[in-house]
């Protein structure tokens, strides 16, 4: 079935002949099956943006002032987030879902969308990742909705530190939300903890000793160059190696035998240095210095419908525009093969410094992405 592949944004002044180039390529995509790309990865693991909103401003993402949000007319709708779920798992192959932000607990009708998709995918995992801000009221409703686990972005157990990160003093109701969401039986809580120099880089073992007393799953992320600011560099990003020296202090890492399966973290079991009691497993997500691009089973909608095969993409697919349109869902599901055909081999961050003159930062923030 031939279905032509909509014009995407790209970033510079040829955009035009940019756009006009990737569309050929893509008309060489599948025109049936799942969601694969021409290095032979398969896309299962969808993340859709629900917002651009968030209601912290974290140094690593977000401009201190916040950011010209989206109008509330271009967000994806209940049943538009609905209908793209059941083509990416009827048509498309897609076997996980994970909703994201800015803050997805800013959407009042996040109950209402899993409800949705689990009517109709009963077996389909679902989880969010979230700040944990007004968790404490809603966990319980949003289990019973079908929501099955959560990944809460928590950088420091220490109050002050969090408020200089979060450019807010909240982390209460973040603990508040961590403790809800285990009461009411969302396995496994994961925690998201990013390492920022001269802020919390010395904190790697306070926060895996909270995390590990609490039964919680901690996933370290070296910051990626997505922040609103535009400041990062690959001198001030704490690594992973880093990460690993400062456990190993406290612990003994051994690697962990369970396959990643195209999941992002490398996880590592932790256990006692001396007697080498089992203590729990932390994880440790690479994207700069060790990346996993090879592995990689992702694909996004950002909170306005556009396809996204990368984090840091500087071309994106408008899906919902064709949703809008009117388009059959087969339509829906081919455009999505085509954009996914053009999914880069890596994101181009291996070389020296910031990745080489090649590299350029996309436009767009992680808030504005959706992780």
């Amino acid at each position: 079935m031939a279905v032509r592949l909509g014009m995407p944004t790209v970033r510079d002044v040829s955009a035009g002949e940019a756009a006009a180039a990737l569309a050929a390529r893509a008309s060489d995509a599948p025109g049936s099956g799942g969601l694969v790309d021409t290095f032979g990865r398969l896309g299962t693991d969808l993340r859709i943006s629900l917002t651009d909103k968030c209601n912290l401003r974290c140094t690593y993402c977000m401009p201190a002032e916040g950011m010209d949000w989206m109008p509330q007319s271009s967000l994806l709708t209940v049943e538009e987030v609905r209908r793209l779920v059941k083509i990416a798992v009827d048509e498309l192959g897609v076997r996980e879902l994970r909703l994201t932000g800015g803050e997805p607990l800013v959407r009042p009708d996040l109950e209402e969308i899993i409800a949705a998709v689990r009517a109709d995918h009963p077996q389909l995992p679902v989880s969010i990742t979230t700040n944990a801000i007004g968790l404490d009221r809603r966990a319980a409703s949003l289990a019973a909705a079908g929501l099955d686990r959560i990944n809460v972005s928590l950088d420091t157990v220490d109050a002050e530190t969090y408020r200089q990160m979060a450019r807010r003093d909240r982390l209460a109701p973040v603990l508040r939300g961590i403790e809800a969401a285990q009461d009411a039986g969302l396995r496994p809580v994961k925690i998201n903890a990013v390492l920022m120099r001269g802020a919390n880089d010395d904190q790697a073992v306070e926060l895996l000793s909270f995390c590990l007393a609490r039964g919680l799953e901690l996933r370290f992320i070296e910051q990626m160059p997505l922040d609103g600011d535009h400041g990062w560099t690959r001198e001030g990003m704490v690594t992973a190696g880093e990460i690993r020296e400062q456990l190993s202090a406290r612990w003994r890492l051994d690697p962990d035998d369970v396959p990643r399966d195209g999941a992002p973290a490398q996880r590592w079991i932790v256990r006692e240095a001396g007697t080498g009691a089992l203590l729990g497993r932390v994880g440790i997500i690479a994207s700069v210095t060790e990346p996993f691009c090879t592995d990689c089973t992702r694909t996004r909608l950002t909170a306005e419908g556009r396809i996204r095969t990368c984090l840091f993409s500087h071309e994106e697919f408008d899906l919902l525009g064709l949703l809008r349109a009117g388009h059959s869902d087969a339509k829906l599901a081919q455009m999505w093969r085509q954009a996914t055909w053009l999914k880069p081999a890596a994101h181009g961050m291996n070389a020296p410094g910031l990745g080489g003159a090649s590299y350029v930062q996309p436009e767009r923030s992680m808030s504005a992405i959706g992780g």
